[in-house]
């Protein structure tokens, strides 16, 4: 069956098809200047990714719309596994609405839109999949939760894991959050001035409205895009987690996907706990050193 059976190419997002390799080579220079001299990434762990097959890969989202530790692990899976292999990466339908010059640039990159029919077909056709289940809640949590996992009770990728028979390989960071440091988020009170008329930005809920401190507002007040403050990042492939049912029941028990759900989240925050533990005690002549 090909791609397109499956997918709408006359809508952004809704195609395998827009992901172009020769546009993600081009980039690789950049991203490696960032990688190597601008965030000094160290990273382990990708021993745990088989070379071929598909998996699905679920990160925790870290500083701000730039979320500069999923571009740099994106760096990492193409210099390892190249360009060609199929990869693509679940994108907030709302991006895909504020800015369609950006959403076809990041589509050309392998981004479509974060709904489960693009992740079973992409699945489906042999890719491997990425995705943060907090979005917009998780890349603008407050700078006190910044080692914290936290999906916001998002179960979709549970589902999508049972049903398609993957396991899932956790992807996490230490330092990206530290790049702009999220005093709070006002979206409630937003929200309420909202309820009393205020009309939306663009007609678009955000979801989240932090203030924070960040280039180059010095302030920053909604979410608004950022540049990174050039903090040394550390990431990390972990284990691959395996449930003990699959298929489509396994996928339609409630109690059986929470399970599941919070199976994940614990093992990810044990992760995330030790590496921000070897990240403080890091010497610094081992800030270039790479695990394979």
């Amino acid at each position: 069956m090909s791609q397109k059976q499956h997918t709408h190419p006359q809508k952004l997002g809704w195609s395998l098809d827009e992901r172009d390799p020769k546009f993600i080579q081009s980039l690789m220079p950049l991203l490696g200047f960032f990688y190597h001299y601008y965030f000094r990434v160290q990273t382990s762990g990708w021993h745990h990714i088989p070379p071929q097959g598909k998996v699905l890969i679920v990160g925790s989202h870290n500083g701000g719309l730039s979320a500069p530790d999923m571009l740099m692990m994106m760096y990492d899976w193409f210099n390892r596994f190249g360009v060609e292999r199929p990869a693509y990466g679940l994108m907030h339908p709302k991006v895909w609405q504020v800015s369609p010059s950006l959403a076809q640039l990041v589509g050309k990159a392998g981004a479509v839109i974060a709904h489960p029919k693009m992740a079973y077909t992409a699945l489906r056709s042999g890719a491997s999949v990425l995705v943060y289940p907090g979005g917009a809640e998780d890349v603008f949590r407050p700078y006190y939760l910044r080692n914290k996992i936290y999906f916001a009770g998002r179960q979709g990728f549970i589902k999508l894991a049972l049903r398609e028979n993957v396991p899932i390989i956790p992807a996490i960071s230490c330092g990206a959050h530290d790049t702009l440091i999220v005093l709070a988020d006002l979206y409630k009170i937003v929200q309420q001035f909202h309820e009393w008329g205020m009309p939306w930005f663009l007609g678009i809920d955000p979801e989240v409205f932090p203030i924070y401190l960040g280039l180059p507002w010095g302030l920053g007040i909604g979410p608004l895009p950022n540049i990174p403050f050039p903090v040394s990042i550390h990431t990390r492939i972990c284990p691959p987690i395996t449930f003990e049912r699959y298929g489509r029941e396994a996928a339609s028990d409630r109690q059986y996907v929470n399970e599941c759900y919070n199976l994940v989240v614990s093992k990810m925050q044990q992760e995330l706990d030790e590496l921000v533990l070897q990240s403080q005690g890091t010497p610094k002549n081992k800030l270039f050193q790479i695990d394979s």
